[in-house]
């Protein structure tokens, strides 16, 4: 018997309504908190159907309005077509109604490939709609519990308050911050849905939301406006949802890089570039007078990943870098001009600073109606200097030009230093509150984003480096078979070419294709950094780093474009410098950040030795010392799941993180190198997602020290940082955390025993899933046939590749597209597989079963680690769903292969869910998480019909029914459930 997620249904998809327009219900009274009624006086359970009510509403209304424009433009028996699959698939998911089953099945099979694309539409705008509502219903609850002075935990003012609770001072905590480095680094992957203009008409719809609930917040007793009001938005509403239908959802060709790069800049200017200063000055505010240095900064890995992915080189490096500097010089631009308009100071009333009227001096702004102000004449000449720079860097014109563009900026330092002789005069002469409406947000802007907006990583594969040092050490005569060499003779090699000054590239020598691209990469690399700064391409990611010599061929790959300058130094030379001297003339330095990325579960276990190898090589410390003291370290949480299993995975990672901090500890000895961890994190838990509050103050002792870099990917980009608002709170969570875990260490070193445990649990764990995906016969077959897999490979939906190489070999496919898969049948397998199979056989092997328990619930309430990896697992859990995957394995022809792999897979499913439950104590999924509970509540009744039509629409086009409509529809079926489950890439 199947287990069914007993979750009632949602609300009618499109009500009909009674009139074209429909008025909205008049308010009788006033409302307090947006339209969030006053809950204090009820009991619990009618508080929270109270405090869901505005939800309700808001569903409700999208609901009805998108209805209405399916009757409107599909006509009415497309309308009540939609209605009936939706009744079927709720009493499916409500009844494990057999008859309502079968039903389904005959009606989908029955519609035609335009009829299956209409209601798809449908449902899958719907998701959208859902998300939007959802996202305003949780800024609208957050605001009410601030108003009561409840704040919520991963807020910064609940960290300040921890932290001086602690006793830490507010200039202890800007010291802290003047040291830390925190960036969320977007990335694009192979299973990227969304649209820009879909993104733009949504961010829309969600700004008309926080219209209606400001009309209904502002509403005064027996005000004829509101009703009008609520009428006219409403209205915009309408028309915004009827752009939605009328825009295709789809991509005519396949998605490039350039798509990625657009779609990404899009969330700079909704989201960063104006919301990051907010967060800075509501940091200020908090510490009084002390001023916080730019910590928080934003990571790009778009147009600059190659690993995987041929489509990227140095052309589309080079666009990516002038596309974001052409986005932050205009956001430059436009805030000079407002500040000219606002800052209409004149001289004859207000002193000025000298430095302001040099400043002034300098402008070629000459009008003679602005000579007595000073300001407005130094920003003119400040807008032409902006607008020349802009011309120079990407050969865009300014907007505006009230005198000739002219001297451009030679680096942003530049231009902020102007800035701040403005911010000084306005100090120092009775201006201070013209400071922080848009002076202080714009410095603040030019600090963080500079002329660059973001640093771009570069991003290649070992095996690549490995070709191109071959074969320019072939080609040179330096040795014939690279390849071939042992680990310690390759390492002897590389340290004596990167001790000589000459170049390895032959004058006029032939290389291959693939030489030739890589090594353009570093080149351009090195002209990027000169002409948009240091900051903008600062590290260079190796994905599969196995051997010191991966390190090596990079640094001798910087070395042969200039990227690396000077000879290492001489050991014995090294030895006698003492910590923290200059470097000597000719001592090496490098511009990029060599960053090795660990990923499967063998290379997260030789991390620490990797790293102290090449640390002990000659020169290597102080080469490292001498170009910033920094060292980043990856860690791969995509392909260790992929390798290991969930458990297994995150235990190693931890482990790994444990190790290399005792190592980095010991090298402070000899050198002050900083060591910071780059979580590669996706938007499934098996691939590293979840909350990043939570796994920020789970990490191991020590290993955050105020310095973390994490990946952000695909829709979990959009359900994050899509609303300014949200964006601002989830950027701000990681600020909160960063700084909890830095100052107050809340995580204490675990205990022998706990580790063992977990070590224990993650040899069961592993062995479990490795059962299963790797040594059972046929699985390969059974999960390329029961997931949209090949479907996601052959349609346009990203620009990588889905598959490293030309097989259907899972371990040759890229983790991105695995997990997508498993969250598309609503299995999530990688998030939980092995876990109750591990509990099993420690309670069986513990002394005593009881004794064994209960050590796994101390380590469930005492070790933050443990606990979150149980959280996670238990919102994988509740998202999924094994009466849809049943229909998906239907898909597998094999009766007797899919029998036996879902057999085991529903049978581990069941393990999982009761060992959660009997180490937390709670029955049902997601007790502590009531947001996710309601989400879940209001959003996946609409989800699952989308499944039902993505199963009958594969059906078909593996029958070789491969027409344009049939791929459309399961492309659009693909992009509504990713849209409904939010963390599925």
């Amino acid at each position: 018997m199947l287990r069914r997620t007993n979750l009632r249904p949602g609300y009618v998809l499109c009500a009909p309504a009674r009139h074209p327009l429909p008025q909205p219900r008049q308010e009788t009274r006033p409302v307090k908190t947006g339209n969030t009624p006053d809950t204090s006086n009820l009991t619990p359970a009618r508080r929270s159907k109270t405090n869901e009510q505005p939800l309700v509403d808001d569903i409700r209304l999208l609901g009805r309005i998108l209805g209405d424009v399916i009757r409107e433009q599909e006509g009415v028996d497309a309308y009540e077509l939609v209605e009936r699959i939706r009744k079927l698939s709720v009493a499916f998911r409500r009844d494990a109604d057999q008859e309502a089953n079968g039903a389904l099945k005959k009606l989908l099979k029955g519609l035609t490939d335009d009829q299956t694309v209409s209601v798809i539409r449908a449902f899958t705008y719907f998701s959208h709609l859902a998300n939007l509502a959802e996202d305003r219903h949780h800024i609208r609850r957050r605001a009410v519990h601030e108003r009561a002075g409840d704040t919520q935990e991963g807020s910064i003012e609940v960290a300040l308050a921890r932290l001086r609770w602690a006793g830490i001072s507010p200039r202890a905590i800007a010291t802290t911050l003047a040291n830390s480095h925190v960036s969320p680094v977007l990335t694009a992957h192979p299973t990227e849905v969304q649209r820009k203009s879909i993104l733009d008409a949504e961010r829309g719809i969600a700004q008309l939301l926080t219209a209606r609930d400001e009309i209904r917040a502002h509403a005064q007793p027996r005000d004829a406006l509101t009703p009008r009001e609520l009428a006219a938005n409403e209205a915009q509403i309408r028309s915004r949802v009827m752009q939605l239908w009328q825009t295709r959802l789809l991509r005519f060709s396949k998605l490039t890089v350039v798509d990625e790069i657009e779609n990404a800049l899009s969330y700079y200017e909704a989201t960063f570039l104006r919301e990051i200063p907010k967060l800075y000055a509501e940091l200020e505010g908090a510490l009084g007078q002390n001023k916080v240095h730019s910590f928080l900064r934003m990571g790009q890995w778009i147009g600059g990943d190659r690993d995987g992915n041929p489509n990227v080189s140095a052309q589309t490096l080079e666009y990516a870098l002038r596309r974001q500097a052409e986005m932050a010089l205009r956001h430059h631009l436009t805030e000079v001009h407002y500040l000219g308009g606002e800052l209409s100071l004149s001289a004859r009333l207000v002193d000025v600073s000298e430095d302001m009227q040099a400043l002034a001096a300098r402008s070629p702004d000459t009008s003679e109606h602005r000579m007595d102000e000073p300001y407005r004449r130094a920003l003119t000449g400040m807008y032409s200097r902006l607008a020349a720079t802009l011309k120079a860097l990407t050969g865009g014109d300014a907007a505006r030009h009230a005198v000739a563009p002219q001297n451009p900026y030679l680096s942003a330092e530049e231009f902020l230093a102007d800035l701040r002789v403005i911010e000084a005069s306005l100090d120092a002469n009775h201006g201070a509150a013209l400071l922080s409406q848009r002076l202080r947000p714009l410095i603040r802007a030019v600090e963080v984003f500079g002329f660059h907006l973001a640093t771009v990583d570069l991003r290649q594969s070992s095996d690549k480096h490995e070709e191109v040092v071959a074969e320019l050490l072939r080609v040179a005569g330096i040795e014939a078979d690279y390849p071939a060499l042992a680990e310690e003779e390759r390492r002897t090699l590389l340290l004596r070419l990167l001790s000589d000054a000459r170049p390895l590239r032959v004058m006029d020598a032939e290389y291959s294709p693939l030489a030739q691209s890589e090594i353009a990469i570093f080149e351009a690399a090195r002209r990027l950094r000169d002409a948009f700064g240091k900051q903008a391409i600062r590290h260079y990611i190796i994905s599969h780093t196995e051997t010191v010599s991966d390190l090596l061929e990079v640094l001798l790959l910087q070395k042969e474009v200039g990227l690396m300058r000077g000879r290492l130094v001489d050991p014995a030379a090294g030895a006698s410098k003492k910590r923290g001297q200059g470097k000597s003339a000719n001592e090496a330095t490098t511009g990029l950040i060599v960053v090795p990325l660990f990923e499967t579960i063998e290379d997260l276990r030789n991390a620490a030795p990797i790293m102290r190898a090449f640390y002990a090589l000659p020169g290597i410390a102080r080469l490292v010392q001498a170009s910033g003291a920094e060292q980043d370290i990856m860690l791969g949480y995509s392909d260790s799941n992929k390798d290991g299993g969930i458990f297994t995975s995150n235990w190693e990672l931890y482990r790994a993180e444990i190790a290399l901090v005792e190592l980095f500890d010991e090298l402070a000895n000899s050198h002050n190198i900083t060591l910071r961890m780059f979580h590669g994190r996706g938007g499934t838990v098996g691939r590293g997602g979840g909350p990043s509050y939570q796994a920020i103050l789970a990490q191991p002792p020590g290993t955050v020290r105020g310095q973390i870099r994490l990946t952000e990917q695909g829709e979990v980009i959009d359900s994050k940082y899509a609303n300014p608002e949200i964006g601002r709170r989830n950027l701000e969570t990681l600020v909160a955390a960063t700084l909890e875990a830095t100052l107050l260490q809340p995580t204490k070193p675990a205990s022998r025993a706990f580790h063992e445990a977990a070590a224990q649990l993650s040899q069961a764990s592993m062995a479990a899933y490795r059962a299963l995906v790797y040594e059972t016969p046929g699985f390969t077959d059974y999960f390329f046939s029961a997931t949209p897999i090949r479907e996601i490979a052959e349609l346009n939906i990203g620009s990588r590749p889905a598959s490293r190489k030309a097989s259907q070999r899972i371990e040759d496919l890229r983790a991105i597209p695995w997990g997508f898969s498993w969250g598309q049948c609503r299995l999530t397998l990688p998030g939980w597989y092995g876990f109750g199979s591990a509990v099993e056989s420690f309670l069986s092997q513990s002394g005593s079963r009881k004794e064994g328990l209960a050590l796994l619930q101390k380590m469930y309430r005492q070790w933050p680690f443990f606990r979150t990896l149980l959280s996670n697992m238990d919102m994988v859990l509740a998202k999924s769903d094994l009466a849809l995957a049943s229909r998906y394995s239907e898909l597998v022809s094999d009766s007797r292969l899919r029998k036996k792999v879902f057999q085991a897979i529903e049978a581990e499913w069941q393990r999982t869910s009761d060992a959660l439950a009997t180490i937390t104590g709670e029955r049902q999924r997601l007790a502590g998480n009531a947001a996710l509970q309601r989400s879940i509540r209001h959003r996946f009744p609409y989800i699952d019909p989308l499944h039902h039509l993505q199963v009958e629409l594969v059906r078909r086009y593996r029958a070789g029914q491969t027409g344009e409509r049939v791929q459309t529809g399961i492309h659009i079926s693909i992009n509504g459930i990713a849209a409904g489950l939010r963390n599925t890439g």
